[in-house]
């Protein structure tokens, strides 16, 4: 009687540790699949981004921390976004000219579609800017620093309304200064 009871704690135990070491392996593993579902949400699916430069004054100033949206957004005049430009740079900047809306700066003021466009986020007055029509899946972005020289943007020669493809996503928020 005695070896079978012996026998069989030697069997739980054996049972248990067994158990125990399934459930070592398993934790492993549900750690390693957060860590890869972190890894693809903050690379693909949301952004930081540290604000360098003052194009983007009074609204972002040097050093603010931002949180982009990288897949699930949609792009609409005010919006600020965040696009690569041709060489390979993250640019931060704000979309005022939608495919196909017609542009122009006039003694300062901004005309989206013959009409003026109302701004309260903005410092400096712009140069003069002729007319030009936003092609087809492509934006125009300015910063809100106006001050010729500060922003270069789409009023550009060398840079242009952004196309669709270069755009890397939308800023959702401030995370710094809070």
């Amino acid at each position: 009687m005695v070896n079978i009871a012996s026998e069989v704690l030697v069997l739980k135990k054996d049972t248990r540790d067994r158990e125990k070491e399934k459930l070592g392996w398993l934790s492993w593993i549900v750690f390693l699949l957060l860590l890869v579902i972190v890894f693809i949400v903050f690379r693909f699916v949301i952004g930081f981004t540290v604000i360098a430069g003052d194009s983007m004054n009074p609204t972002l100033e040097e050093g603010n921390v931002i949180v982009t949206s990288n897949i699930f957004f949609n792009i609409e005049r005010n919006d600020i976004m965040v696009y690569r430009d041709q060489d390979g740079f993250n640019v931060i900047k704000r979309v005022i000219g939608l495919p196909n809306d017609t542009i122009a700066i006039q003694d300062g003021a901004v005309i989206v579609n013959g009409k003026v466009l109302q701004e309260t986020s903005i410092i400096g007055v712009p140069n003069d800017f002729q007319e030009v029509i936003v092609p087809r899946n492509s934006y125009f972005v300015i910063g809100d620093n106006r001050t010729p020289g500060e922003s270069l943007d789409s009023r550009s020669e060398n840079v242009g309304a952004i196309q669709q493809e270069n755009i890397l996503g939308k800023v959702m928020f401030t995370l710094f200064p809070f």
